[in-house]
């Protein structure tokens, strides 16, 4: 893979969804993973500012360490009704999450934040995808359930994996749906100087 960085780039994420997309677009990156205190972000925030702040934070928390690298911290949130589902924690709640989504259309938010804070460089940005459900039968919900591919997966499925079968529509970005916007990170990236196309002389 011929790789597109100027410079080094960490990824505040050990999302292996993440990891992937980035290696798909060329990017040369380490990875260190960002421990913050979710909890500490008020979940009935209005689901855009929420992941934005959660995104800030882990890129923050991370660059801490590497001062002359460029930082990228991410977060993904499924909203309906501007509720923010997470990640379900059981067989029950992810039944629950998949019956409120099925059939209707939902809103899943990812922000990124890029950070390098000795050129005091700092960018979030947030893209939006309109996911719509099939209709889906009790038993369906139940299968997927069961699979424990929800248990990681905010809004309680992915989209990437079996949980394709669950979608019937997106409009918007799907690279966002799977946890992180490639086009819009890339153009970012090549904006802040980070990444290049042009052949090195």
């Amino acid at each position: 893979m011929k790789e597109i960085n100027k410079e080094e780039i960490i990824l505040a994420s050990g999302s292996p969804r993440r990891k992937e997309l980035m290696a798909q677009a060329g990017i040369d990156f380490k990875i260190h993973v960002a421990t913050i205190d979710e909890s500490q972000v008020d979940p009935s925030m209005d689901p855009e500012n929420y992941v934005c702040l959660l995104s800030k934070l882990k890129a923050q928390a991370v660059a801490a360490n590497y001062p002359d690298a460029w930082t990228i911290g991410a977060d993904t949130i499924v909203a309906v009704d501007d509720t923010i589902l997470g990640k379900p924690d059981g067989h029950g709640q992810a039944v629950t999450m998949l019956s409120r989504l099925n059939n209707r259309e939902h809103n899943v938010f990812t922000a990124f934040t890029i950070t390098r804070p000795n050129a005091n460089a700092l960018v979030t940005k947030v893209a939006n995808t309109r996911v719509r459900f099939k209709r889906l039968s009790n038993d369906e919900i139940n299968w997927y359930a069961a699979t424990q591919e929800p248990y990681d997966k905010a809004g309680g499925y992915g989209i990437q994996g079996i949980g394709a079968f669950l979608v019937k529509e997106i409009r918007g970005s799907y690279t966002n749906v799977v946890g992180l916007p490639v086009c819009e990170l890339i153009e970012a990236l090549a904006v802040l100087g980070a990444i290049s196309f042009k052949e090195a002389k």
